[in-house]
């Protein structure tokens, strides 16, 4: 695609893996990125000077993803620096693992105030702020076709990620606003290894008939299609496995 210089995209969860390198791929693609960071100000604040060596622009914004406050700060930093909101990454998620038995529900909780309550807060944002011809891209998980055991509070929260994204694509008619949802297979981040044995993994890239697990650069691919190209793809959860599920 041709550089798309005058179009602006905040990504969530832009300090590390996917989030990260998807950033990266927008702002090669010619858009200003905005990385949101929850916690690790220098890893995002890395990225950004990885950007702008390259060419790009870029800044770095934290808040908290499920508080409405921090998240309009970003909204608003954006705004101030490059004019407006064009594109939302919304990638930001956590993945405690345990069976449903056993899991605590005090972290049942963080998972879904983190994954359900932090997009509804930043999709609603987004819907309010946007402007018009825009991209919404929310990350849900090829979980929910795989059922992993262990993965039920976060499947759980993804497949309301899904239903908060198709609903909100049809609510926002008129507006030439795509929402969509890109569901993952398991990928080699931070995210995934955590708390998992080389046996583990090694079980999981094999279930993959491509005979391993995915890279960030793979799901970076759609996330820019999806941001630029691809205004007919509207309303869907996009699968993004190497067929796994």
């Amino acid at each position: 695609m041709s550089r798309t210089t005058d179009r602006v995209a905040i990504v969530t969860g832009g300090s590390g893996g996917i989030g990260k390198i998807s950033a990266e791929r927008l702002a090669s693609d010619g858009l200003a990125v905005v990385v949101h960071y929850a916690g690790n100000q220098s890893r995002a604040e890395g990225t950004v000077a990885g950007i702008i060596s390259n060419g790009g622009r870029a800044i770095a914004v934290g808040g908290d993803i499920a508080d409405e406050t921090d998240m309009a700060a970003v909204f608003d930093a954006t705004e101030k620096e490059f004019g407006g909101v064009d594109v939302l990454v919304h990638t930001a998620g956590i993945m405690p693992l345990s069976p449903i038995a056993q899991l605590d529900l005090d972290v049942f909780d963080r998972v879904q105030r983190t994954n359900v309550r932090g997009t509804f807060v930043v999709d609603q944002l987004a819907a309010q702020r946007m402007r018009d011809g825009g991209a919404i891209i929310n990350f849900s998980t090829s979980v929910t076709r795989l059922q992993i055991p262990g993965y039920g509070a976060y499947a759980a929260s993804k497949g309301a990620v899904e239903a908060i994204s198709l609903i909100l694509a049809r609510e926002l008619r008129g507006r030439d606003i795509t929402v969509n949802a890109v569901s993952p297979g398991p990928t080699a981040t931070p995210l995934f290894f955590d708390g998992k044995n080389q046996q583990q993994i090694d079980t999981i890239a094999a279930m993959n008939p491509m005979g391993r697990l995915g890279a960030p650069e793979d799901i970076a691919e759609l996330v820019s299609f999806l941001a630029g190209p691809a205004r007919w793809i509207n309303g869907q959860t996009l699968y993004v496995n190497g067929g796994a599920a």
